[in-house]
């Protein structure tokens, strides 16, 4: 049974267990439910706080887990990401008042507030700046006017909020972070379950792939048919069909989601008829 770790709140929470129910798997009805076992696919979900996650995984105790990779390198865990899952991205900066300091080169000597204490303050080693770190939970945009601290490091996602605190972002980003899968980094994992694992991220990667591609088909004139396929040459080549009409053919091709309004217009001038796209639920590749 492979024993798998998922965000029980927060932004994480929610996109994960649509993921996880698009690629096959049970999910929890009720949030109270802490454990879920999925007997058909063989796993059974922890559903456990997010900053938690990577400290179960780095213990054997979960095979692999679902958390966001700030959360991750915060924890120091032996743990390491083996799969972008694409959401719950962010960008992790400092910020300040303004004509505190232009960069992380000023910070010498300042205290710096911040959830992520394992982040700021390898990164501040890396750059070689001697400056305190203390750790707030919650908003710890108030510990600036409340003198506990300088500077504070966060989550910049529009950075509303800081600007409604009177702070700017300065310097460049510490790291930018999204949802990602996890497992034990020394090789150390139960061997038995790595054929689930392997299972399970390729169940992932194709909810990834059916999330950006659409199938796209539509007739062509068989004089058109090169320049169309340029348009549409699909992850391995298109699938032609030749129609009861002389000279004409059916083509039907996979096309990046966001492309494909512009791909239909290009084709439509071409001179190909009946385009249509539909949706993608699963795929393997």
């Amino acid at each position: 049974m492979l024993r798998i770790a998922v965000p029980n709140k927060g932004s994480l929470s929610g996109p994960a267990s649509a993921m996880l129910h698009e690629a096959g798997y049970q999910q929890r009805k009720e949030s109270k439910e802490l454990v879920l076992v999925d007997p058909e696919n063989e796993v059974e979900f922890f559903y456990l706080r997010p900053r938690d996650i990577a400290i179960y995984v780095s213990s054997g105790r979960l095979d692999i887990g679902i958390t966001g990779r700030d959360l991750l390198l915060d924890s120091g865990a032996n743990a390491e990401e083996i799969l972008e899952l694409g959401f719950a991205r962010s960008t992790f900066r400092y910020a300040t008042k303004p004509g505190t300091a232009a960069g992380v080169q000023d910070f010498g000597g300042m205290t710096i507030a911040t959830s992520y204490e394992g982040i700021v303050a390898k990164h501040l080693a890396d750059n070689g700046i001697d400056a305190s770190v203390v750790h707030l939970d919650g908003a710890v945009e108030t510990s600036i006017d409340l003198g506990v601290a300088q500077v504070i490091a966060d989550v910049v996602e529009t950075g509303t909020s800081l600007r409604n605190a009177g702070l700017e972002v300065i310097g460049e980003p510490i790291l930018t972070s999204e949802a990602v899968v996890i497992r034990r980094a020394d090789g150390q994992a139960e061997k038995s379950a790595e054929p689930k694992v392997q299972q399970f991220l390729r169940r992932l990667q194709g909810v990834l792939v059916a999330r950006s591609y659409v199938m796209m088909d539509y007739d062509c004139r068989v004089e058109h048919l090169e320049r169309a396929v340029a348009l549409t040459p699909g992850l391995e080549s298109p699938t032609i069909s030749p129609l009861h009409h002389e000279g004409w053919v059916a083509v039907r091709s996979m096309v990046a989601a966001k492309e494909a309004q512009r791909i239909m217009d290009d084709l439509y001038d071409l001179g190909a008829r009946a385009i249509l796209t539909t949706a993608i639920h699963a795929c393997r590749l």
